[in-house]
Protein backbone atom coordinates (compact mmCIF):
# COMPACT_ATOMS: atom_id res chain seq x y z
CA UNK A 1 0.00 0.00 0.00
CA UNK A 2 0.80 3.61 -0.82
CA UNK A 3 -0.14 5.07 2.39
CA UNK A 4 1.40 3.58 5.59
CA UNK A 5 -1.15 5.02 7.86
CA UNK A 6 -3.88 3.23 5.45
CA UNK A 7 -6.88 2.01 7.69
CA UNK A 8 -9.41 -0.13 6.81
CA UNK A 9 -12.50 -2.37 8.32
CA UNK A 10 -11.57 -5.24 10.11
CA UNK A 11 -12.72 -8.95 9.11
CA UNK A 12 -12.99 -12.19 10.66
CA UNK A 13 -9.69 -13.01 9.41
CA UNK A 14 -7.71 -10.59 11.45
CA UNK A 15 -8.92 -11.54 14.34
CA UNK A 16 -5.92 -14.01 15.68
CA UNK A 17 -3.43 -10.71 14.92
CA UNK A 18 -5.91 -8.16 16.60
CA UNK A 19 -6.52 -10.28 19.62
CA UNK A 20 -2.31 -10.67 19.91
CA UNK A 21 -2.24 -7.02 19.57
CA UNK A 22 -4.34 -5.68 21.76
CA UNK A 23 -3.00 -7.86 24.87
CA UNK A 24 0.47 -6.83 23.82
CA UNK A 25 -0.46 -3.45 24.47
CA UNK A 26 -2.65 -3.40 27.37
CA UNK A 27 -1.08 -6.04 29.02
CA UNK A 28 2.07 -7.72 30.72
CA UNK A 29 5.19 -6.23 30.29
CA UNK A 30 5.38 -6.17 26.44
CA UNK A 31 2.97 -3.20 27.22
CA UNK A 32 5.17 -1.23 28.88
CA UNK A 33 7.42 -1.09 26.25
CA UNK A 34 4.71 2.23 24.75
CA UNK A 35 3.28 4.65 27.28
CA UNK A 36 -0.75 3.91 26.80
CA UNK A 37 -0.58 0.29 28.69
CA UNK A 38 -2.89 -0.45 31.68
CA UNK A 39 -0.19 -3.02 32.86
CA UNK A 40 -0.18 -1.44 36.18
CA UNK A 41 -3.32 -1.39 36.84
CA UNK A 42 -4.57 -4.83 35.64
CA UNK A 43 -3.55 -8.25 34.86
CA UNK A 44 -5.06 -10.63 32.90
CA UNK A 45 -6.84 -10.47 29.17
CA UNK A 46 -8.38 -6.88 28.00
CA UNK A 47 -10.49 -9.26 25.84
CA UNK A 48 -11.16 -11.83 23.38
CA UNK A 49 -11.49 -13.66 20.70
CA UNK A 50 -15.22 -13.91 20.94
CA UNK A 51 -15.72 -10.43 22.27
CA UNK A 52 -13.58 -9.49 18.77
CA UNK A 53 -16.04 -11.55 16.88
CA UNK A 54 -19.16 -9.95 18.36
CA UNK A 55 -17.92 -6.68 16.91
CA UNK A 56 -17.60 -7.78 13.73
CA UNK A 57 -20.95 -9.70 13.68
CA UNK A 58 -22.83 -6.47 14.84
CA UNK A 59 -23.87 -3.92 12.63
CA UNK A 60 -24.31 -1.08 15.29
CA UNK A 61 -20.33 -1.67 15.72
CA UNK A 62 -17.10 -1.23 13.36
CA UNK A 63 -13.88 -2.26 13.75
CA UNK A 64 -11.04 -0.57 12.03
CA UNK A 65 -7.40 -1.59 11.95
CA UNK A 66 -3.88 -0.27 10.18
CA UNK A 67 -3.54 -2.10 6.94
CA UNK A 68 -0.47 -3.76 9.20
CA UNK A 69 -2.66 -4.35 11.80
CA UNK A 70 -0.02 -2.13 14.27
CA UNK A 71 -3.53 -0.80 15.36
CA UNK A 72 -6.79 -0.59 15.74
CA UNK A 73 -10.17 1.14 17.11
CA UNK A 74 -13.51 0.29 17.80
CA UNK A 75 -16.73 2.35 17.71
CA UNK A 76 -20.61 1.55 18.69
CA UNK A 77 -23.64 2.91 17.16
CA UNK A 78 -25.62 4.16 20.70
CA UNK A 79 -28.44 5.44 21.34
CA UNK A 80 -29.12 9.89 20.89
CA UNK A 81 -26.55 10.21 18.37
CA UNK A 82 -23.81 8.86 20.41
CA UNK A 83 -20.86 7.06 18.87
CA UNK A 84 -18.93 5.02 21.67
CA UNK A 85 -14.88 4.86 20.65
CA UNK A 86 -13.15 2.40 22.07
CA UNK A 87 -9.98 -0.42 21.95
CA UNK A 88 -8.00 2.13 20.38
CA UNK A 89 -4.94 0.15 20.32
CA UNK A 90 -1.20 0.80 18.78
CA UNK A 91 1.50 -1.51 19.12
CA UNK A 92 3.66 -0.68 21.60
CA UNK A 93 7.01 0.15 19.60
CA UNK A 94 5.28 2.41 17.52
CA UNK A 95 2.72 4.35 19.55
CA UNK A 96 4.18 8.36 19.37
CA UNK A 97 3.85 7.68 15.79
CA UNK A 98 0.94 9.54 14.52
CA UNK A 99 -0.92 6.17 14.27
CA UNK A 100 -3.43 6.65 17.53
CA UNK A 101 -4.13 10.09 15.69
CA UNK A 102 -4.91 8.68 12.65
CA UNK A 103 -6.90 5.74 13.67
CA UNK A 104 -8.71 8.49 16.60
CA UNK A 105 -9.79 10.61 13.35
CA UNK A 106 -10.83 7.33 10.98
CA UNK A 107 -12.80 6.18 14.02
CA UNK A 108 -14.72 9.53 14.13
CA UNK A 109 -15.23 9.87 10.48
CA UNK A 110 -16.34 6.25 10.31
CA UNK A 111 -19.03 7.10 13.19
CA UNK A 112 -20.13 10.01 11.62
CA UNK A 113 -20.68 8.34 7.82
CA UNK A 114 -22.16 4.72 9.42
CA UNK A 115 -23.94 5.74 12.05
CA UNK A 116 -24.69 9.57 12.01
CA UNK A 117 -22.85 10.20 15.04
CA UNK A 118 -23.33 13.84 16.75
CA UNK A 119 -20.66 12.64 19.80
CA UNK A 120 -18.25 10.89 19.99
CA UNK A 121 -18.03 9.73 24.12
CA UNK A 122 -15.43 7.26 25.83
CA UNK A 123 -14.41 6.14 29.06
CA UNK A 124 -10.94 6.43 30.37
CA UNK A 125 -9.74 5.14 33.12
CA UNK A 126 -9.32 7.67 35.76
CA UNK A 127 -5.88 6.56 37.11
CA UNK A 128 -4.55 7.64 33.46
CA UNK A 129 -4.36 11.83 33.67
CA UNK A 130 -1.67 11.18 30.96
CA UNK A 131 -4.34 9.64 28.13
CA UNK A 132 -6.97 11.55 29.35
CA UNK A 133 -4.59 14.69 28.63
CA UNK A 134 -4.04 12.79 25.10
CA UNK A 135 -7.42 12.85 24.18
CA UNK A 136 -8.44 16.33 25.69
CA UNK A 137 -5.19 18.13 23.18
CA UNK A 138 -7.43 16.13 20.09
CA UNK A 139 -10.89 17.71 21.11
CA UNK A 140 -12.42 15.72 23.81
CA UNK A 141 -13.48 17.33 26.87
CA UNK A 142 -14.94 15.70 30.47
CA UNK A 143 -18.38 15.59 30.86
CA UNK A 144 -17.90 15.54 34.73
CA UNK A 145 -19.56 11.88 34.63
CA UNK A 146 -17.73 9.35 35.65
CA UNK A 147 -18.75 5.15 35.53
CA UNK A 148 -18.04 2.56 38.08
CA UNK A 149 -15.28 -0.02 36.60
CA UNK A 150 -16.30 -4.10 36.20
CA UNK A 151 -14.19 -4.81 39.02
CA UNK A 152 -15.15 -8.43 39.31
CA UNK A 153 -15.98 -8.82 35.80
CA UNK A 154 -12.56 -11.01 34.63
CA UNK A 155 -13.21 -10.33 31.41
CA UNK A 156 -12.11 -6.77 31.55
CA UNK A 157 -9.16 -7.86 33.34
CA UNK A 158 -7.82 -8.32 36.94
CA UNK A 159 -7.48 -5.07 38.73
CA UNK A 160 -4.33 -4.24 40.51
CA UNK A 161 -6.37 -1.70 42.63
CA UNK A 162 -10.09 -1.78 43.93
CA UNK A 163 -10.29 2.06 43.36
CA UNK A 164 -10.48 2.10 39.53
CA UNK A 165 -13.15 4.00 37.86
CA UNK A 166 -13.52 5.58 34.58
CA UNK A 167 -14.02 9.18 33.58
CA UNK A 168 -16.17 9.90 30.64
CA UNK A 169 -15.18 12.41 27.62
CA UNK A 170 -17.00 13.30 24.47
CA UNK A 171 -16.29 15.34 21.37
CA UNK A 172 -19.12 16.82 19.45
CA UNK A 173 -18.62 16.13 16.00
Amino acid sequence: MSDPLAIRTATADDIPVLHALIERAYRGDSARGGWTHEADLLGGQRTDRAALADILADPDQLLLMRHDAAGCVSVTRREGGIGYLGLLTVRPDLQAAGIGRALLAAAERAAVAHFGTLVVEMTVIAQRPELIAWYERRGYARTGETRPFPLDDARFGLPRTRALAFVVLEKRM
